[in-house]
């Protein structure tokens, strides 16, 4: 079963910034849409952020508003998000999936934990 794989999480100060990456090895497709969720502590999964696949329509979480740009390298079938100014209430494990999500492509996730 082939996942799709993300990277780029790790430990930062509030303030810092990370560049997730999302890639599906092995295997071209173009979905409609692509999306970057995060699952929270405590908290439900929640779409932070999503792109169309001709790049032209993207769409982010109040929360990540001017902070967070996702995009995609279609010659890589690879897929960025890119957060600056993160804060510790952006900490969580980020996924990315196509939106709707598919079942079966759901990876480990990379996890994002921000300090105060």
């Amino acid at each position: 079963q082939v996942q799709l794989v993300e990277s780029g999480g790790g430990l930062v100060q509030a303030g810092g910034s990370l560049r997730l990456s999302c890639a599906l090895p092995g295997r071209t497709f173009k979905p409609s849409v692509m999306a970057w969720f995060r699952r929270a502590p405590g908290k439900e999964r929640e779409r932070v952020a999503a792109i169309s696949w001709s790049g032209t329509a993207t769409h982010y979480v109040d929360s990540g508003m001017g902070r967070f740009t996702i995009s995609r390298d279609e010659a890589k079938n690879t897929w960025f998000l890119q957060m600056n100014s993160l804060q510790p209430e952006d900490t969580g494990v980020y996924h990315c999936n196509t939106d709707p999500p598919n079942l079966d492509l759901w990876g480990q996730g990379t996890q994002v934990t921000v300090s105060s």
